[in-house]
């Protein structure tokens, strides 16, 4: 059974009455009796569950024992279940909770994305998550920010320690620079490749050479990157653009912005850490700055010309990256055309038709005018679940908004490290007035600069919390936000680009063979909602008048 049946299904039924294969899934963190005891309980629990229900089919279950979850590499059965079930071996795979998958919830839900993605639901019993429910969308990305949470507490010593290195000019980053070895925190010229930096710096400089011309001549003058392959132009823009050549540090470049993916934003110049290694310990200088400066300038305007060159695309259409083809993957197109009458029908097209000719796909064109209502109905039946299900998940997590006390530890912190950098002035007082020795005040000095460490720390990691709470319940607030301009437009009849690009996620036009089209609809929850459209010959707008004659009288009435 696919998810989409078994989604239809979950809509009159519960998970327990669906004919499915299930498997189950148990794990303990240490070998002790006790912890064996439980998992052997965890066992015949799940053994039990699965047996004694008649509508479902037992598949043998997968068992770690002993292990920490500090990883999943050595997690043997954990990754046979996996590979069984992107083998299609079972259905469905019970667990107690989001926890037993992996050392974070982020991990666990990089794996049930990817379970989902071959048809294998998980259903986590303690959280009360189902991976089949149509909202589980939603679900996983609120439990995105529990996840984040939970990183940003394990990673903010990592953090801190970047942080630190900064600010004692620690080169970071990438250690595969041209023209650089890195060493120590410190970078060093390697003149093997040094020269290649200077010559291109010194001919792009003149203007009188593309960035892809400059990539032919060095691949014909042997010059290579690290893998043995061409210097990609690329490439070359950003050993252009990079400050280090000239002798710069530069610090504070990325961060990352999302913390599942690992993707990273690379900051405006006026937030990196920069400045001039006047000695050249740090980052050494490959090329004059004057000549950097001369580069940079052709690369400036030259980037200049390229975006005024560039014609501006029209993202103002209603169905724009939103529409596609499942035949043939591709997206649809709007075309416009003028009946008889003088008025304007605006349709879309399958664009994989559009380019390869009518046979090679069996779709046929959409008209806005048909769809407008079909996503005025899709809003209104999927409304006021969105709702129920935002504000359960706002109680259920509100204690993530709320910390009580943290203000006041951070102040207590912040006087600590006050009074240890008092303690220091005195201690240096006394030392140098003969009241104490020079051993001693070494000692003492010592234990008052680790005292105000481990209390920068504290204040460091308290501070990442806030600011999880605080992203947290910019999410919560974003996705009500979604809801209630959806509803406004709606209620206004603006089934417009702005309604569509808040309400509506994707739609998916699948052509049938009776030679209609089911479109399906998927709202920003997650939630996915079946329509269909009849093939007529013809066809000029018009289908469907009733249901439009209708749409627009309700909007006649708001008015």
């Amino acid at each position: 059974m696919d998810i989409h049946s078994i989604r239809q299904e979950l809509r009159t039924k519960s998970i327990y009455d669906i004919p499915l294969r299930v498997t189950f899934y148990a794990r303990v963190s240490s070998e002790s009796d006790e912890q064996l005891n439980s998992l052997g309980n965890q066992v015949s629990y799940y053994e039990e569950i699965i047996r004694k229900n008649t509508a479902w089919e037992y598949v043998n279950g997968y068992v770690d024992e002993g292990l920490s979850a500090a990883t999943t590499k050595r997690r043997e059965d954990f990754h046979r279940m996996v590979e069984d079930g992107k083998a299609g071996m079972f259905d469905l795979i019970i667990t107690k909770e989001i926890t037993r998958f992996a050392r974070n919830t982020l991990d666990s839900i990089l794996y049930t994305r990817e379970l989902l993605g071959a048809g294998v639901g998980v259903f986590f019993q303690n959280d009360n998550i189902n991976t089949f429910d149509e909202d589980s969308e939603l679900r996983l990305t609120i439990m995105s920010g529990i996840a984040q949470d939970e990183l940003r507490k394990l990673s903010s010593r990592v953090r801190f320690g970047h942080a630190q290195a900064i600010k004692k000019s620690v080169v970071l980053g990438n250690s595969r620079i041209f023209g650089y070895v890195k060493n120590g925190g410190r970078l060093e010229i390697d003149e093997t490749e040094a020269p290649m930096v200077r010559e291109l710096f010194e001919r792009y400089a003149t203007g009188e050479y593309s960035m892809k011309q400059l990539e032919t001549l060095f691949w014909k003058k042997g010059w290579r990157n690290h893998n043995g392959k061409r210097i990609a132009h690329t490439t070359m823009s950003g050993i252009i653009s990079n400050p280090k050549y000239k002798g710069y540090y530069v610090g504070n470049k990325v961060k990352v912005i999302d913390l599942f993916t690992k993707k990273q934003k690379f900051l405006p110049p006026e937030e990196w850490v920069m400045f001039k290694d006047e000695t050249g310990g740090i980052v050494p200088a490959i090329v004059p700055e004057e000549v950097w400066e001369k580069a940079n300038t052709v690369l400036k305007r030259r980037s200049e010309d390229v975006k005024n060159r560039q014609g501006i695309c029209n993202h103002r259409n209603l169905l724009t990256g939103k529409l596609f083809c499942t035949h043939c993957g591709a997206a649809y197109y709007r075309r416009d055309s003028v009946d008889k009458a003088g008025m304007k029908n605006s349709k879309w097209v399958c664009s994989g038709k559009i380019k390869n000719g009518a046979d090679s796909c069996p779709s046929f064109p959409i008209y806005e005018k048909e769809l407008k209502p079909l996503l005025f109905q899709v809003f209104s039946e999927t409304e006021a679940d969105a709702e129920a299900l935002i504000g359960e998940y706002i109680e259920m997590f509100k204690s993530l908004e709320e910390e009580g006390g943290a203000s006041a530890q951070l102040e207590a912190l912040r006087q600590q490290i006050a009074l240890a950098h008092k303690k220091k002035s005195k201690l240096l007082g006394y030392n140098a007035a003969g009241q104490l020795s020079d051993q001693d005040f070494l000692s003492m000095n010592r234990a008052c600069d680790q005292e105000i460490a481990a209390a920068e720390r504290q204040v460091y990691e308290l501070e990442q919390q806030q600011l999880s709470r605080d992203g947290f319940r910019k999410q919560l607030d974003a996705i009500r936000r979604v809801l209630d301009e959806a509803r406004r437009d709606a209620s206004q009849g603006l089934i417009s680009k702005g309604f569509v690009d808040k309400y509506i996620d994707q739609i998916f036009a699948t052509p049938e063979p009776e030679g209609s089209l089911r479109l399906q609809i998927k709202v920003f929850t997650g939630e996915t909602t079946d329509k269909y459209l009849a093939n007529l010959r013809s066809r000029t707008g018009h289908t469907f008048k009733k249901m439009i004659e209708a749409y627009e009288e309700k909007l006649a009435s708001q008015g």
